[in-house]
């Protein structure tokens, strides 16, 4: 079915067939015609993959908006635009002008557009628009690759990775230089203010009352510049109080184990809360959000802390978030809970066993997520996680394990020395580690090109959902063969 046929069936079943008028689209009159994308591309490329893929999928939530909207000239056909986004995330090609520019001269592009050629601006809104709706389509492409055997719950790896926001650190400042600069400005826009007041009273006596009183520029631009300041101090107080509410919080409950097992705690007596920020924090004021994280190759930049839990059976992505926080520590039970929230609404049942009963999901997760919360909700949430509980050495011999090991670590390190958890962490890296690689080196995506973290979040599902959609291509071509 084509998709024209699909977007009229869409809308007949809206009521919206004679009152809302599209573009028109027509993709399979552009595959034959002399010169076309079918005659000059391979029978089985992605693009011809993506117009019988698409016709499947439901895309209530991108036409509603449309459905109401009288004004202005039609507009491009919503299934059109995003199987246009879809093909383009899907070969690396991200940004909206250099997506436009091959609607020009690329001929798989050509085989999705035909004649009807969206410019730039109107494929960068539709994108900006429609972040949310793509979730949904995330969903489904999880179906799909149920309903293709690509998923079995054998292994879910959960990892992170580091990519670059749309921030310079050349527009941030820090804390103590914020306080010397506010400073700074409210002197200079003192004497600004006087010196107007002076010359108000000049040009009042040769002027009358005429016009000459405007505000200067310069105290316009101070003015501004002092207010985007002081909203990034407030920004970094509020952090610097959740900051040292969160430590209160950590210093309760170590005092209170100490209570309970009656150990006493060891070291100096630790140093009061601060609840004001360091000098040193920074904002930034191109993406507030955003927070300066070490990377691997060049130091410190401002990212966002990608997440995905991958099945093992076939990389297929179940969950994906975006994150400010630099540490992984507190996201392992969101993307569990985002997990299950994806394999329900996918349809999809929890493994069982022969007699029927239900069983944990084995998850596995490499130490920068463990904490005793993390494998408590992991394992109330259905999951069996394997972490490990420190940073292994290559070459350096495992220390022996205690006979009867008591706590949350020494139970998981133990766990993970039994042959079923070695067999099960090992493939860890050979399942969520390469799809970041996938996604960052063979596409090319390496820096966010939107702004504020729930944007930075739809554009993160967008590029895992396009990834899983190329796993279905692939495997779909590899079976075809067999």
């Amino acid at each position: 079915m084509s998709y024209l046929c699909h977007a009229d069936a869409w809308r007949a079943m809206m009521g919206q067939h004679d009152g809302k008028t599209y573009r028109p689209w027509e993709p399979q009159r552009y595959q034959h015609e002399a010169h076309s994308p079918a005659a000059k591309l391979p029978e089985g490329d992605l693009v011809f993959f993506l117009l019988d893929t698409v016709p499947r999928l439901d895309w209530c939530r991108f036409y509603a908006p449309y459905a109401t909207e009288t004004r202005g000239a039609p507009p491009f056909d919503p299934a059109m635009m995003v199987c246009l986004l879809l093909y383009a995330y899907c070969v690396g090609v991200f940004a909206s002008r250099k997506i436009a520019l091959a609607c020009e001269r690329n001929l798989a592009f050509l085989a999705i557009v035909g004649t009807e050629r969206p410019d730039f601006r109107t494929i960068s809104d539709f994108r900006k628009q429609h972040l949310v709706a793509f979730q949904d389509i995330f969903v489904q492409v999880v179906r799909l690759a149920r309903e293709a055997g690509l998923v079995k719950l054998g292994n879910v790896s959960t990892d992170g990775t580091k990519i670059q926001g749309n921030a310079s650190r050349h527009k941030a400042m820090s804390y103590g230089y914020m306080k010397k600069e506010v400073e700074r400005l409210r002197e200079e826009i003192e004497a600004l203010m006087t010196a107007a007041y002076q010359q108000d009273e000049a040009e009042e006596a040769a002027l009358g009352r005429r016009r000459g009183d405007e505000v200067p520029a310069e105290l316009v631009r101070r003015e501004e510049r002092v207010a985007r300041i002081e909203a990034a101090m407030h920004r970094l107080e509020a952090q610097a109080e959740a900051e040292a509410d969160a430590e209160r919080q950590r210093r309760a409950a170590t005092e209170a184990e100490c209570q309970r097992t009656g150990k006493k705690r060891r070291g100096p007596p630790p140093q009061p809360v601060e609840e004001t920020p360091d000098d040193k924090a920074q904002s930034n004021f191109t993406d507030p959000e955003l927070h300066s994280m070490r990377t691997n190759k060049k130091g410190w930049e401002y990212c966002g802390n990608a997440q995905a839990s991958v099945d093992g059976s076939c990389q297929i992505i179940l969950a994906c978030d975006v994150t400010a926080a630099s540490n992984d520590k507190q996201q392992a039970e969101p993307l569990a809970q985002a997990t299950l929230t994806t394999l329900a609404q996918a349809g999809m049942e929890r493994p069982t066993d022969e007699s029927g009963t239900t069983q944990a999901i084995p998850a596995t997760l490499d130490n920068g997520y463990y904490s005793e919360a993390a494998v408590a909700a992991l394992e109330t949430l259905g999951f069996d996680p394997y972490i490990a509980t420190e940073r292994q050495r290559h070459h350096v011999p495992q220390a022996d394990a205690p006979e009867m090991p008591l706590t949350v670590q020494e139970r998981m390190a133990a766990k993970g020395r039994t042959p079923e958890g070695k067999a099960l962490y090992a493939r860890r890296k050979v399942i969520a580690e390469p799809v970041f690689g996938q996604i960052k080196e063979a596409r090319g995506f390496r820096r966010f090109l939107l702004r504020g973290l729930e944007n930075l979040r739809g554009e993160w599902c967008l590029v895992c959902l396009t990834h899983n959609l190329l796993k279905l291509w692939r495997y779909g071509r590899v079976l075809r063969t067999v």
